[in-house]
């Protein structure tokens, strides 16, 4: 199908890889969190428009490139870990009350969780491994296949994401706005998880 060797199997492996618990996760979840359904969206469409970007860079080579010259992959990975552990010292440190660290406003979601998204340099040397596992070499259909994985990952990654919002909106939102402490603790928790996802992929290689 559209060049893919086994589209069933790629499609399982990825949303078996969309349940691995992650920065991106994470941001869906706060973004819900402190912004409604509006801000979960905003966020959901900032990670989507993050992968696609590093899709399509693995696909136009930035792995190889990144993997060739170590400084270039190193400073892109370290630009990432300080991203991360800022914006987790930032909610680690907040008081009870205090304005949110990811701003209430949908453009604000999007671009955090782009960000986080996108400053994962690892991500692109998985896309460039992951792709070509389901690629059939036979069928010669080029960028028709890639976009074909490109198309399926977002749509997949749309519907886990939102998923992710209503079962937080409805079930945790409430209880986290009825109960400020709770909020706080949970912001904190999450905080010390950016904290550990930035040192994580600071000391991988």
């Amino acid at each position: 199908m559209f060049g893919i060797s086994d589209y069933g199997a790629f499609v399982l492996a990825f949303i078996v890889l969309l349940f691995i618990p992650g920065p991106g996760n994470l941001a869906i979840i706060t973004s819900t969190t402190k912004g409604g359904i509006l801000g979960g969206l905003a966020a959901t469409l900032g990670l989507m428009v993050g992968d696609q970007v590093l899709m399509w860079l693995a696909v136009a080579g930035v792995a190889a490139l990144l993997m060739a010259y170590p400084a270039a992959f190193n400073a892109v990975q370290w630009l990432g870990a300080a991203y991360l552990a800022w914006l987790g010292f930032k909610m680690v440190t907040a008081k009870p009350g205090a304005p949110a660290i990811i701003q209430i406003k949908p453009h604000h979601y999007f671009q955090q969780a782009m960000t986080i998204t996108v400053l994962n340099p690892k991500a692109i040397v998985f896309y460039m491994a992951f792709l070509p596992l389901f690629i059939d070499p036979g069928a010669h259909l080029g960028w028709l296949t890639f976009a074909a994985m490109a198309v399926t990952v977002a749509v997949l990654a749309f519907v886990y994401c939102f998923a992710v919002v209503l079962l937080t909106h409805f079930f945790l939102a409430e209880r986290l706005r009825a109960s400020p402490l709770l909020s706080s603790a949970l912001q904190k928790i999450a905080g010390f998880c950016l904290i550990g996802f930035g040192l994580k992929l600071a000391m991988s290689r």
